[in-house]
């Protein structure tokens, strides 16, 4: 096995593993830890207290970050005619019908979300076993199967996020970049969180949130003092 990098072990000096920090600590520690050449992402990962085996314990939603991902979302859109025109005009980097769904099936992959119109479901319906591993697939509960494209496309590119717990009930997402405000990396933080405490499932028993971690894409997790995620 390669050992850690020199970056990753200045980085892991700076952390206390046995310590759960407070959210505005950990923020100032993974700024203050930023030393590459590019922005890093921020990311949360959230244990969660549910078994997504089943399917009343599955944990799955949209939020929007009050201060966006700083990430610059591609989106899809299934649609045709007037709604096509509508997709185009709000921002959207595809956009097609049959023809899109051509070039899917060919491997054309260069997004981050999809969106359909209803009437076009039982197009993008045939590309479940392309878009779905992907976590790709439009649907109906996550505002990206929808009559009101525009909005749909607005809401992706202004930094509404989907989450879904994975296997082992952890749920984790981009939610910045280092070189955010530290109160807009907390402010999304909060938010996330808020998004997955609203999404528990009733069939789910005792402690839902059972670990969060906060890191950058080249610093280790920083383990967070839960009481004072929520509000």
């Amino acid at each position: 096995m390669a050992g850690k990098g020199k970056r990753m072990k200045q980085a892991g000096q700076a952390i206390d593993r046995d310590v759960f920090y407070d959210l505005a600590e950990a923020v100032e520690v993974i700024k203050n830890n930023a030393a590459t050449k590019f922005d890093e992402t921020v990311e949360i990962a959230i244990n969660l207290g549910v078994d997504p085996k089943h399917a009343d314990q599955m944990v799955r939603g949209v939020v929007s970050l009050p201060h966006g991902t700083g990430k610059s979302l591609r989106v899809a859109v299934f649609a045709k005619g007037d709604k096509a025109k509508e997709a185009d005009a709000a921002g959207a980097d595809r956009v097609g019908a049959e023809d899109l769904a051509e070039r899917v099936s060919k491997g054309d992959l260069d997004f981050d979300r999809v969106i359909a119109t209803p009437d076009m479901m039982a197009v993008v319906g045939r590309l479940g076993k392309i878009l779905g591993p992907r976590g790709l697939m439009p649907n109906p509960k996550l505002g990206t199967v929808t009559a009101d494209i525009g909005e749909a496309i607005k809401a992706a590119k202004a930094g509404q996020i989907e989450f879904r717990a994975e296997k082992a009930g952890i749920v984790h997402a981009g939610i910045g970049k280092t070189n955010f405000p530290r109160e807009a990396l907390a402010e999304n933080v909060k938010a996330f969180v808020d998004a997955i405490i609203k999404a528990k499932p009733s069939a789910a028993k005792g402690t839902y949130l059972k670990r969060v971690s906060l890191s950058s894409t080249m610093s280790p997790g920083l383990k967070l003092n839960i009481a004072n995620l929520a509000g």
